[in-house]
């Protein structure tokens, strides 16, 4: 069976904790077949999976959690 690959890459020059503060808080809703690597400025997420359907669906609720834990954090400064 075809492996479906995909990479994500979200990156603030002005606020490099707050993207790994985002990214640390969305680890634990990764589900199989998704890495989340942090680097500096940077957060990189890998998707791997059997169906394009599920990988755009996994994409899809990663931004939305992003976007949703970036408000938050903004609230809190």
């Amino acid at each position: 069976m075809m492996k479906i690959k995909g990479k994500l890459t979200l990156k603030s020059e002005k606020a490099g904790e707050l993207v790994s503060v985002i990214a640390q808080s969305l680890a634990p809703d990764n589900v199989s077949g998704m890495k989340t690597i942090v680097d500096g400025d940077s957060v990189t997420v890998m998707f791997e999976g059997d169906k394009v359907g599920t990988i755009l669906a996994s994409v899809d609720d990663y931004l939305m959690n992003a976007k949703i834990a970036s408000e938050l954090q903004h609230l809190r400064i």
